[in-house]
């Protein structure tokens, strides 16, 4: 029963995820990447700070984890989702929901070298090629299909580097399990990051201060809730030792699969396609390979 309230957790995180390259790219026709990012992460935190009251945090004994808190928020909501707002602003909401697919690589790298208990297998290793084999055909697909410019594959890079800063994150947080409660580092990160990312927008950005239409403000809203939710149930998910941290995350698979489904339905310029379609066919079976598990013959 454990186990299956943990994989209702993990789907209903990477919807979640998913519904947000949506909202990016609703979001992007009001403002700019970054700035849309820090207001995004700012309010996720301050949604987070009734529920910290309600659960009675110790807040002396997290504030003397400051210096990590701060950290991880530069590193997570400034660094890697500054990356994913820029990257999605350049490539469509569908083919970005597909590399950011891709995350599960990385990290079950990441986790083989640094984590001791978490280490590659044959099966694992095969899931993971062919989850990347397919984001890789849909990248290269997509770029020869629409005759793009340079601009494309600059935001394919720039979401490969985000989903490489992911898997940093994510391999801090199963080294830090006991550290924080994974609801202040949530409220934390989101909070410290999207301070940043609106300073630094205020620099890199050219936006006004304006009344926007109700649209943006439910843009808005849904955008935070995003990591407030979903950030909130994947800590508390790597916070049990029972988790792996590279099994959970290949469920991020799932991600794109939302991601492109959403961006065909709600998105007017997207539609599906030969390539996008083979690319999340390709991805599905390489997660149901790595949750795959052979029954033990009995005597």
């Amino acid at each position: 029963m454990h186990k299956l309230q943990n994989k209702i957790l993990t789907i209903i995180a990477c919807v979640l995820w998913g519904s947000a390259f949506v909202g990016g790219k609703l979001g992007f026709g009001y403002t700019t990447p970054i700035h849309l990012s820090g207001i995004r992460f700012t309010l996720a935190g301050l949604l987070l700070i009734p529920l910290l009251f309600y659960q009675k945090i110790d807040w002396k004994a997290h504030l003397k984890e400051w210096r990590y808190l701060l950290l991880f928020g530069f590193i997570q909501s400034f660094v890697q989702y500054g990356l994913f707002f820029v990257g999605l602003n350049m490539v469509d909401a569908s083919i970005s929901a597909i590399i950011i697919g891709g995350g599960p690589l990385f990290i079950a790298l990441m986790a083989h070298f640094t984590l001791p208990d978490d280490k590659l297998t044959l099966r694992k290793t095969f899931a993971i090629i062919l989850g990347m084999v397919g984001i890789v055909f849909v990248s290269v697909t997509s770029g020869s299909r629409l005759s793009l410019n340079t601009v494309f594959y600059v935001g394919v890079i720039i979401l490969i580097l985000s989903n490489l800063v992911g898997a940093t994150t994510n391999i801090i947080v199963a080294k830090n399990r006991n550290r924080v409660n994974p609801i202040v580092l949530t409220a934390a990160a989101n909070l410290t990051g999207g301070i940043m990312l609106y300073i630094a927008s205020i620099f890199l950005e050219d936006w006004t201060l304006q009344i926007y239409p109700t649209k943006f403000y439910l843009i808005w809203i849904w955008l935070a809730i995003i990591p407030a939710a979903g950030f909130s149930i994947w800590y508390s998910l790597l916070k049990d030792p029972e988790v792996k941290v590279s099994e959970l995350n290949i469920w991020k698979f799932l991600t794109p699969v939302s991601g492109v489904i959403l961006s065909w339905i709600i998105l007017p310029n997207e539609e599906p396609n030969i390539s996008s379609i083979l690319g999340i066919i390709i991805i599905s079976i390489a997660l149901i390979t790595l949750q795959w598990q052979p029954q033990k013959r009995k005597g």
